[in-house]
């Protein structure tokens, strides 16, 4: 039982879940845009759609924070026929490539179990 006045706990996620969450939510919206909307909603110029897209947006700069490659996803499903391209899937997979680069470029951390040559630090 929580205690009056008490601090509430901060949960931290980490970083492979904030990938694999934004690649879900990503596949998830843009099956949901390309499938099912049209079925029953008017396309393009709704504002179910657009909110749809304000959330995502929103969603996306929560778990990875922001980065360029959401603006033009953003603004590709407001014109007619560009909606069709899964734009939030492939914002998502190229913020991911260029993180991994980053990350490859830096190289082995200090915290890094093994050295560059293989052999294991005592």
């Amino acid at each position: 039982m929580r205690q009056v006045g008490a601090k509430p706990e901060i949960v931290m996620l980490s970083p492979q879940f904030r990938v694999r969450a934004a690649f879900a939510l990503a596949v998830v919206v843009d099956a949901l845009q390309l499938a099912i909307l049209p079925m029953f909603i008017e396309g393009a110029a709704s504002p179910a759609d657009d909110a749809l897209d304000m959330g995502v947006g929103a969603a996306m700069v929560f778990l990875l924070g922001w980065h360029w490659e959401f603006l033009p996803s953003f603004a590709g499903k407001l014109l007619p026929g560009v909606d069709l391209v899964p734009l939030w899937t492939l914002a998502v997979a190229n913020v991911y490539r260029k993180q991994r680069h980053k990350t490859a470029a830096e190289g082995p951390g200090p915290d890094d179990a093994k050295t560059v040559e293989g052999i294991r630090n005592p």
